[in-house]
């Protein structure tokens, strides 16, 4: 298996996975079905961070077709074909990164929601999704308020480029761009993928701003703090 880089759902540490954390089984479905063969895919990733050690479990779905193993004559498995069909995050029972508590309650809590509902019913978990995203614009940027496509457009130029193409472009995708124009507690259709990234966007947002801005100010403190220290030593010292 090659690492790969992956952030723990309990703790939010950021860490690599390798063999020594991850593990993949595949249940064959060889009961007959009208869908034909499935399987189910499972992994579980143990958080690395001594603190932690949670499990992240996830479970797929899949097609599957018959393959032979090993080169071995008649011996036979059922393989995973495709994109997954369904997926489940058993522990936790939905994902979603744990944001540090001076993130804005009401916003925390409307991405939190959103995430909990979002394989049950996308297009409630975007309707959350667009006012959480209203809430951050609102709340850092302190934009003129009116429809959340016009709050939008006031970030141009108040925002990294490339902060700025991300959300515009996730703006006129699909069924999202009727969420943008119209009251954002209406609902309105939108597809999986769609739901999937406006959660991504309120993630990446909340991270470039809130948190950005946290550990900028910590970093600044660290350096008045060192110094004021030394301003203090030299007092004591009896130095100017």
């Amino acid at each position: 298996m090659e690492p790969f880089n992956w952030r723990c759902p309990h703790c939010g540490q950021n860490a690599t996975v390798t063999d020594a954390n991850y593990s993949r089984n595949v249940h064959e479905i060889e009961l007959k079905g009208k869908d034909g063969p499935r399987c189910v895919v499972t992994t579980v990733i143990s958080c690395p961070n001594n603190e932690c050690q949670e499990y992240q479990i996830s479970a797929y779905l899949f097609k599957a077709e018959w393959e032979q193993v090993g080169g071995l004559q008649d011996h036979y498995s059922l393989a995973p074909i495709g994109e997954p069909l369904a997926n489940w995050s058993v522990k936790p029972q939905f994902s979603a990164i744990q944001f540090p508590n001076y993130i804005p309650k009401p916003i925390v809590d409307d991405y939190l929601e959103a995430c909990s509902i979002l394989t049950l019913s996308p297009k409630a978990s975007a309707t959350l999704s667009r006012r959480c995203l209203q809430g951050i614009i609102r709340d850092f940027w302190e934009v003129k308020r009116g429809r959340l496509v016009d709050e939008i457009k006031q970030l141009r130029g108040k925002i990294d480029d490339s902060i700025w193409d991300a959300i515009d472009a996730l703006r006129k995708l699909g069924n999202i761009s009727a969420h943008m124009e119209g009251d954002i507690n209406v609902i309105l259709d939108v597809d999986p993928h769609e739901a999937e990234a406006l959660k991504n966007l309120i993630e990446l947002l909340i991270e470039e701003t809130y948190i950005a801005r946290h550990e900028r100010e910590q970093r600044l403190k660290k350096v008045v703090d060192i110094s004021v220290a030394k301003d203090d030593e030299r007092k004591k010292s009896g130095k100017s």
